[in-house]
């Protein structure tokens, strides 16, 4: 006879499913992130002095920007919106990681 099957078992059903983020309509997020990086250094953005109030200005600069009608940043020629998505990834970062992780950090 045959051995029995068992099935297979993962117990993922709490945990975030990265699947529904659509990755390349995030491309134009990684470039911006990219060009900063180049631009300053890799992760610079963690050290900025004042971080939550000026990267909530950038953003809204951003989102602006785009709300009239300028599609694209023009230093980078990226999108005002990846713009604003990367400086709104930073304020959450600087939410969610521990003292001294993101930009003047102040936790939760």
């Amino acid at each position: 006879p045959e051995p029995a099957k068992t099935k297979g078992m993962k117990f993922d059903e709490s945990k975030p499913d990265w699947s529904l983020l659509p990755m390349k309509d995030i491309e134009p997020v990684v470039k911006v992130l990219t060009y900063g990086a180049t631009k300053y250094e890799r992760d610079n953005w963690k050290h900025v002095e004042n971080g939550e109030h000026r990267y909530l200005a950038a953003a809204l600069r951003h989102i602006a920007a785009y709300q009239s009608g300028e599609q694209y940043d023009k230093e980078t020629n990226e999108s005002h919106l990846a713009h604003a998505i990367c400086c709104l990834i930073f304020l959450l970062a600087n939410r969610t990681t521990p003292a001294g992780g993101g930009a003047n950090n102040t936790g939760r």
